[in-house]
């Protein structure tokens, strides 16, 4: 039988509040509690706990059969433990059946991996460490937050001890050839990809409550018919989506849910697919190709590139901004400043700050908190200078806590009694002592 992946991003970041530039210096909390609250509980009411029930309920009912994968942001799940822990719940029973597979990537959905790879390894890391506390799995396929790829990211990932790993199927990294396949790295050919088909993953993200669509309505067997019709000889075919489009993007009036129900259970009636996870995919299966990625993808907007985040001057620069902070917040130990960095580094951020206006405009326009662009960048500037300022002072401080340690250390030497340093007398003048008899001041003691 051909493979299904099934995976679903599950993030969500911190906000910031209204940060004037008058606040700069004097305040130092940055977030919006009010919506960060709001908006988790209101997703978890409407998305992560019905749709992890109806995960469960598919679990239960076939087993093996059925097996879906997550990646849960590490910021995600501090929200879930601070507004939602019956989320956090909900998905331990799912961790429970064995059917799931619970995906590394960066702790703070950050782009970190086009910055500094040491920061990058140590959020993975940290990432890693959060999953295997609360689920007791240590993950072993990684996906890179939203899907960022290059040829340099799949060597970090490599190094990092990851040998499977997710991104989009974007036509500039494929030419010609279908993403429903298991590739590989051509550089680093001990790296396998799944590539995600984003036409059949957008067909339910996007366009399944869109009227003026020519599909619509999207049924369970229409979808079953479509995946049925992918060429035999096709392998693989990866759904890939934010979890949130399970009753947020599609709310439930849409039908999403029944749909969500639906399909799989067709799928397995019809003894022609098997839902596999990523690591049991490349286990399974092997690569038929190498694939060539010079210059970063993601599956973001229709270029499938770092534009969404990384596309204009206002994004550059607060990008810059924060990772010259790398070298200081690499050895920092304070506790609130490591939150921020934390928090600071979501892609969310630099999103929000996205001059986009055709088609991707509304897409972006529909997840930002800001009424314009520069009005995110300007409040996430404003809050930067104040982080910044922070930094410097810890840095200076830390630079004369180790100078009076280094000054303290000297004049512990030098206080010394002198006998301690002496070395012991030669065994001639210890005769003579016992003699009795003086030295002369010519004397020298050997």
């Amino acid at each position: 039988m051909r493979s299904i992946c099934l995976y679903f991003q599950v993030h969500q970041p911190f906000r910031l509040r209204t940060y004037r530039f008058f606040d700069i210096g004097a305040d130092h909390y940055y977030y919006d509690d009010y919506q960060n609250k709001r908006i988790t509980r209101r997703i978890a009411t409407d998305c992560y706990l019905p749709a992890n029930e109806v995960l469960l309920a598919l679990i239960n009912e076939y087993g093996s059969a059925f097996k879906v994968t997550f990646s849960i942001s590490g910021i995600a799940i501090e929200q879930f433990k601070k507004y939602s822990p019956e989320v956090i719940e909900s998905f331990k029973r799912l961790a429970k059946t064995g059917n799931v597979e619970f995906l590394a990537e960066t702790y703070s959905h950050s782009l970190v991996a086009l910055s500094n790879p040491d920061e990058f390894k140590r959020q993975v890391e940290e990432h890693a460490a959060a999953i295997k506390e609360l689920f007791g799995v240590t993950p072993t396929a990684f996906r890179n937050t939203e899907l960022v790829y290059s040829n340099n990211i799949a060597g970090q990932v490599l190094s990092m001890g990851y040998r499977t790993m997710l991104t989009e199927g974007a036509k500039q990294l494929l030419g010609w050839k279908s993403p429903n396949f298991l590739y590989c790295s051509a550089p680093h050919q001990r790296l396998k990809l799944l590539l995600r088909n984003y036409q059949l993953s957008d067909d339910i993200a996007f366009r399944f409550s869109q009227q003026d669509w020519s599909e619509w309505p999207l049924t369970a067997d229409k979808y079953v018919s479509w995946l049925n019709n992918v060429d035999p000889s096709q392998e693989l075919v990866n759904i890939f989506m934010d979890y949130e489009t399970i009753g947020e993007h599609q709310k439930a009036e849409s039908g999403i849910f029944g749909f969500l129900r639906a399909f799989p259970e067709q799928l397995i009636k019809s003894n022609k697919w098997t839902f596999r996870t990523p690591s049991e995919v490349a286990e399974d299966l092997q690569p038929v190709a190498g694939i060539d990625c010079p210059y970063a993808i993601s599956w973001a907007d229709e270029e499938r590139d770092l534009t969404a985040w990384l596309g204009n001057d206002l994004q550059d620069e607060a990008f810059s901004n924060l990772y010259k902070l790398s070298e200081t917040m690499a050895t920092c130990t304070d506790a609130d400043l490591h939150r921020d960095w934390n928090y600071l580094q979501s892609s969310d951020h630099f999103y929000y700050m996205c001059t986009k206006w055709f088609s991707d405009g509304d897409v972006h326009q529909y997840f930002t908190p800001y009424g314009t662009p520069y009005e995110a960048f300007l409040n996430y500037m404003n809050v930067l200078a104040d982080f910044e300022i922070r930094v410097k002072e810890y840095a200076a401080e830390t630079a004369g806590i180790a100078r009076k340690e280094t000054v303290k250390a000297t004049l512990n030497v030098e206080k010394k009694p002198l006998t301690a340093l002496k070395k012991p007398a030669a065994k001639g003048a210890a005769t003579v002592v016992k003699t009795g008899k003086t030295p002369s001041p010519n004397t020298k003691t050997k």
